[in-house]
């Protein structure tokens, strides 16, 4: 089915959507119709007929075309008729099978926002950097081995997407897109990056993953607008220092090969609320991680730590990832216990004087005879509610009592016999973002979980994937590894636009549903352990991007 949509408004037609619509007999686009071009040229039929129309009715006299959609088509090409709308705002033609972009497109002075993604450009004609008004280029998924001459001049440029392409090189003149604010390098071939990088004055989001990076220049530490950067899956052996990215909220070194972590590397990230370092070759973490006091989430599972300093436990953690390190000073039964626990224990160990601050707010609150079994502590401090690992089979309402007038963004209910989610939970609607039920005894969810309006990190352990999952739609992680999970619907899950980590690692999966691949936000699909043939665990090695590469070109046409 092809859909031909013109939305009318008071001021008449101003968006066309031609998009192929996935449905059974499906059908698709090769050429674009004529009619389409030349809707702001050709006077409609109406217009020529006897017939009275109000001011307001007759739309081929009040606005010019402004939003084109024709993506999710098999379009090879676009002629030059394209200068015919020149009044165009929004051009979105992803998911076509374009090898060029006709010169035309240079005509298009208004447009704001171009997505090209999903096609097989090679290169960029240069007539684009005449749009001087673009705001978002999307170029994702494409062959580009170079950006083209003269790019940095679109100098209103906000959002710019290169991933997924064949890249080699950033050249320097790119850090003359100073309006940049959004730059995705990721799933290239890129060695380095130039160090001008550091004139992006407001560039926020930088995500370099899946890339041959050795090293990071030290000017990107200048970049004081900084608070996302993603440098996952490089071959860095050092973790870059920062002492001007005072605004840095997320840091992701993982699957690289640093070795050391030192106070240089810490001491000036007093925003950072999530630190990645998984899967590196870290032997020890210095005393100085203290001085992090906003961080929540801590990755340092797969690398060398043998110990943990004691005054990791004065920090506020949501999250603490240890697996797969050879720890030994802490028994494996207190790491399984979950982050909480990890944190208590270090926190018993530091020698002071005297009971710190802390620990006194400790030890006043769980000496509460109404509340001996609920962690107060957790709840005031931690914006937690921690009732885990006491193998209830029922979530008690003294639980869910305790919160009062506590903001809770946390809830931690794992190891514990519950069949079924509790029905309380939805007094936490507003603010709850983090929820672990691993090691229960669900059997399926309520649709009570899609009232939790924030929830983005779910941890769950199944035998089956629960359908009320496919309808949380801000969820970025599901975690629901070591199940018996047989099966997945590829067609749900690509609704979910947010969802950014799926680990379906040891399960039952006999096959991997080829329409996967179109999970394009994936950033990390873990699917080890699983008894299908294909992919083969060399496409697996080669990671996420590569994994959903491999199922889109098995897609059934």
């Amino acid at each position: 089915m092809v859909e031909l949509c013109a939305s009318c408004t008071s001021l008449g037609v101003d968006i066309i959507s031609v998009e192929s619509i996935p449905d059974n007999g499906i059908a698709v686009l090769y050429s674009m119709p004529q009619c389409v071009w030349r809707i702001n040229v050709d006077i409609p039929e109406e217009a020529n007929q006897n017939l009275s129309f109000g001011a307001t009715e007759r739309w081929w006299e009040q606005t010019d075309l402004t939003k084109l959609i024709i993506s999710n088509n098999k379009l090879q090409s676009l002629t030059d008729d394209l200068r015919l709308l020149p009044a165009l705002t929004v051009l979105d033609i992803h998911d076509n099978q374009l090898t060029s972009l006709p010169s035309a497109i240079r005509e298009l002075a208004n447009l704001q926002k171009l997505n090209i993604s999903h096609n097989k450009l090679k290169i960029l004609p240069e007539e684009i950097t005449n749009l001087r008004n673009l705001k978002c280029l999307y170029l994702q998924h494409n062959e580009l081995i170079c950006i083209s001459e003269g790019f940095e001049q679109l100098s209103s440029l906000e959002d710019l997407d290169l991933s997924n392409n064949r890249l080699t090189t950033v050249p320097a003149s790119f850090s003359s897109l100073s309006s940049l604010v959004r730059l995705n390098l990721s799933s290239n071939q890129l060695k380095s990056l130039p160090a001008e990088i550091n004139r992006m004055k407001r560039l926020k989001h930088l995500d370099c993953n899946s890339n041959l990076l050795e090293t990071i220049p030290p000017e990107l530490a200048a970049m004081e607008s900084l608070e996302l950067l993603y440098l996952r899956r490089n071959k860095l052996r050092f973790l870059p220092e920062f002492p001007s990215c005072s605004l840095l909220k997320e840091l992701h070194v993982g699957e690289n090969q640093i070795e050391m972590l030192e106070a240089e590397h810490l001491k000036h990230l007093n925003s950072i609320l999530v630190l990645d370092l998984r899967d590196n070759k870290l032997k020890s973490v210095p005393d100085e991680i203290i001085l992090l006091h906003s961080l929540e989430r801590l990755d340092l599972s797969n690398n060398d730590i043998s110990s943990l300093p004691y005054s990791l436990g004065n920090l506020h953690l949501k999250f603490l990832a240890l697996e797969g390190n050879p720890l030994r000073t802490i028994r494996r039964e207190i790491i399984n216990k979950g982050t909480q626990e990890v944190l208590k224990y270090l926190q018993s160990k530091i020698k002071d004087d005297g009971p710190s601050q802390r620990d006194s707010a400790t030890e006043t609150a769980m000496t509460l005879p109404s509340e001996s079994r609920v962690n107060i502590h957790a709840i005031i401090t931690l914006k937690m509610l921690d009732y885990s690992d006491k193998q209830a089979t029922l979530i008690p309402d003294e639980v869910f009592d305790a919160v009062k007038s506590n903001i809770i963004t946390s809830v931690n209910f794992s190891k514990n016999q519950i069949c079924e989610i509790p029905k309380r939970m939805v007094e936490l609607k507003e603010t709850v973002s983090d929820v672990n039920l691993s090691f229960n005894k669900l059997s399926s969810i309520s649709l009570e979980l899609c009232m939790l309006q924030k929830l983005t990190f779910l941890d769950l352990r199944f035998k089956m994937l629960p359908e009320v999952l496919y309808r949380i739609f801000t969820l970025e992680t599901i975690l629901i590894s070591n199940n018996q999970v047989g099966s997945v619907d590829p067609q749900k899950m690509k609704m979910m636009e947010n969802l950014t980590t799926l680990d379906l690692q040891n399960n039952d999966l006999l096959q991997i549903p080829p329409e996967l691949g179109n999970c394009v936000n994936l950033r990390t699909l873990l699917l080890d352990g699983n008894p299908f043939r294909v992919p083969r665990a060399a496409i697996l090695m080669k990671g996420t991007a590569a994994i959903l590469e491999y199922l889109r070109d098995r897609i059934p046409t």
